[in-house]
Parts: C-alpha cells; structure tokens; sequence
C-alpha cells in the first residue's frame, strides 16, 4: 500500500456497512472525497493511510482483504470502497467484523483505538523491549499479546516465537534472564519479518489479489500436535494457557519457577 497507493486522489465513497465507519457514513465520504493520498503506515492491525483531507484508519479484525482493483471490476465482496482519479479503486472487506475510521488532521493520537496500542512489535529496539519487560509480572505470553503492552503479536505467531525464544508460555517474566530477553526480541523479529516477507498467510491476499506464501509447512510447532519438534523430535504438546491453548516442545521449553 505505502508503494502503490501515494499520489493517488479519492473521487468518490461508497459505504455498505454504515456500521464501519467511527462518524455517519455522509460524514466520512464527505471529509475523505477529493483527498490525496500520502503515506501509509502501520499500528499492531491499525492501517494507517495518511491523506491531506485527514487519516483513515483500517483494521480488518479477524481478517478480510483490501484490494487495488480496476474500478470496472470490482470484486464480488467488499464493504467500503474507495474510487480513484485515475480509474482504480481500493475496496476492504471483512469477514466478520472490522472498522473503518476517519481522524482528523492532528488528532491521531486522539483516536481511542490506535491510542490504546502499545509499541509496536518490530519498532522496538532491544533496549526498549529490555524496559518495556523491566518490573512486569504474570506470564510472558499473556504480556506479548497485550496490545497495550506490545502491539503486533497475535496468536497466529506467538506459538513459535516462543519455541524459537526456548521459553514456556507460562513462564514468568521475573525469571527471564538479559540472554532470554535477548532471544525472544529475535525470535520475535525473526517470525514477524519470516511472515511479511513471504506475503502472510496462505489464506490470505494482497493488494493484487495474489495468495500469501506462509502455509503450515512453515510453522514450528505451533498447530502441530503430536508432530515432532523439528529440534529435539520430541511430540508437540498443546496446553491450556490460561483462555487460550498453546503449542510447545516440552524438552526445548521447560517451565522454569526460578
């Protein structure tokens, strides 16, 4: 989106779903309508579309597709749409639940949602997770997938960051040692760009509409119970951690109390 989209100037809304927008749907086609496109950048989910009418902001919830299409072939689904001067148009859909909002100019730390967010996952330095860690309790996985917290980290990903960090999703953040931050800082470097550069999820798409590369075969042991551990051979055991279940190697995660 940041490559394709800049320079680009809305002519005409189209809002299906008058439950998407955070203001009436006349309200956001008016403020965006006759914008220009700028930049595009990212929060956690928050898709950050900077144009010189105002942000708009998309989040696809549970997931869905945004699309650059021909604005004579527009695809079968879609909830909002956004026509262009120059004969393409961007169209989002959700599958189930989703958003998108309009701030104004200057106020995008106003907006209660993105405000929320912690950092996100691959803007922090080391030291900056170090800190972020410094004097925390509870669970290391419960604290990665706080949005509050760290933003960008969800259950898809979380299972093998961990395996590759060595550490046990219930293990508490007090008995993690400065080489164990160091490895899961990594790890989580390691699993998010892995995902990005392989386009995401192979039941995903994007912007042109092509599959991501990121399949099963890619995973380590997250969804892979009672495969073995592509470390030690060790079956993959999946565990109830506390509302969600967890996949993990338990010879290369051990959980340590101290």
């Amino acid at each position: 989106m940041a490559q394709a989209l800049p320079g680009r100037k809305i002519c005409e809304i189209e809002v299906l779903q008058p439950k998407c927008p955070n203001v009436p749907a006349g309200k956001f086609t008016q403020a965006l309508t006759g914008a220009s496109l700028r930049g595009v950048a990212h929060r956690g989910k928050w898709l950050v579309v900077d144009t010189t009418g105002g942000f708009l902001l998309v989040n696809l919830g549970m997931g869905g597709e945004i699309l650059l299409v021909p604005s004579d072939a527009l695809p079968r689904k879609w909830r909002v749409r956004f026509a262009f001067e120059d004969g393409e148009t961007l169209t989002v859909n959700f599958w189930w639940f989703g958003y998108v909002h309009y701030v104004p100019l200057g106020k995008l730390d106003l907006h209660p949602m993105v405000a929320a967010l912690g950092p996100d996952a691959l803007d922090l330095t080391l030291s900056q997770f170090c800190e972020l860690l410094k004097g925390r309790r509870g669970g290391i996985k419960a604290v990665l997938l706080d949005q509050s917290r760290v933003a960008g980290i969800g259950n898809a990903y979380i299972h093998d960051i961990l395996f590759r960090a060595r550490l046990h999703p219930l293990r508490g953040i007090a008995t993690l040692s400065d080489e164990d931050v160091k490895r899961l800082h990594r790890a989580i470097h390691t699993e998010l760009v892995r995902s990005i550069e392989k386009g995401g999820a192979f039941y995903e798409v994007g912007l042109d509409g092509k599959p991501g590369g990121f399949s099963g075969s890619d995973l380590l042991v997250g969804y892979r119970e009672g495969r073995p551990c592509p470390e030690c051979g060790t079956s993959v055991e999946k565990i109830k951690t506390g509302s969600t279940a967890s996949f993990v190697c338990p010879r290369c995660q051990p959980l340590k109390t101290r």
